[in-house]
């Protein structure tokens, strides 16, 4: 990861306070598996890590803090091989999620990082719900010099994503990032709009969208779980950014989708600036997890 939020989880910290003795009996694993449970890792995972490391610590004779470190990193480094790739132009990357979680944001964080990259991008205003949302997004493509396609506020967002597919075939653009409307993982209407958006999408060009990335607040907690498996059925989400990882003191709810779903961890939001969106690394990741 090119880097990571300034200050740990305060994980490592209480794993330290706990092991620190020197024994790792009974009691001490159990106040392990409540440091893992604070840390959002959920009550199926974290009694999966905790047997894991304690068979690992017997078997390798390594301390309990390394041996859980290793088998969080085993379980991370098991996803799936997904690096974010760009196919044939314009490869369209839909960015879905519930409402907060900074799909505006990241839309812009993206589209500077391709940018960076040498990439033409066009930016969709499918977010036609919230009030500022077209005007947010048109304001960081002033600042980017990227393109934005809007339409009125209330307008079909499957209308703007058909125009802003369009605009990219006669441009020859790169890439099309569509930043839709926050909905709850429960509202079918709101979800069926989602999939509206994908087939109008589908329709111009069959083998897209390339990416359907949900972005996940790092701070939301287990709730990321019910997220995650609604807009994987719903969206046919390929990857997840973990957004606000600055934001929060656990971070854990990684693992928990990871370990659930099985869906790659593309990028992380690290901060509040334009670059700070950062490809994920698992190792760095479980570095800052368990940092004092």
């Amino acid at each position: 990861m090119e880097r990571m939020p300034g200050r740990g989880s305060g994980l490592g910290a209480r794993l330290r306070a706990v092991f620190g003795g020197g024994r790792a009996g009974t009691v001490e694993w159990d106040e392990a598996e409540e440091a893992l449970m604070g840390a959002d890792l959920g009550p199926q995972l974290t009694l999966e890590v905790i047997a894991a490391a304690q068979a690992r610590a017997t078997r390798d004779q390594a301390l309990p803090t390394d041996a859980l470190a290793a088998e969080l990193r085993s379980r991370l480094a098991a996803a799936p091989d997904a690096p974010f790739e760009l196919g044939p132009a314009p490869s369209v990357i839909l960015l879905v999620g519930v409402n907060g979680t900074g799909k505006t944001t990241t839309a812009a964080k993206l589209a500077s990082r391709l940018q960076r990259e040498g990439r033409s991008v066009i930016l969709a205003a499918a977010d036609t719900f919230r009030p500022g949302a077209v005007e947010q997004l048109r304001l960081w493509g002033d600042r980017l010099g990227i393109p934005v396609v809007a339409q009125r506020p209330g307008a079909d967002p499957a209308a703007v994503a058909f125009d802003a597919v369009a605009a990219a075939d006669a441009r020859g653009a790169d890439a099309v990032i569509v930043d839709t409307a926050g909905r709850l993982q429960t509202s079918q209407d709101l979800m069926a709009e989602l999939a509206k958006i994908r087939r109008v999408i589908e329709r111009q060009h069959p083998d897209q969208p390339r990416h359907v990335l949900l972005v996940l607040d790092a701070t939301i907690g287990q709730n990321g779980l019910s997220q995650a498996e609604t807009f994987l059925s719903d969206a046919g989400v390929t990857g997840i950014v973990l957004a606000k990882l600055d934001g929060t003191a656990k971070g854990g709810v990684a693992l928990a989708v990871h370990g659930r779903y099985r869906i790659p961890i593309v990028f992380t939001g690290i901060g509040e600036e334009i670059g700070d969106l950062a490809p994920f690394d698992a190792d760095a990741y479980v570095d800052w997890l368990l940092a004092p």
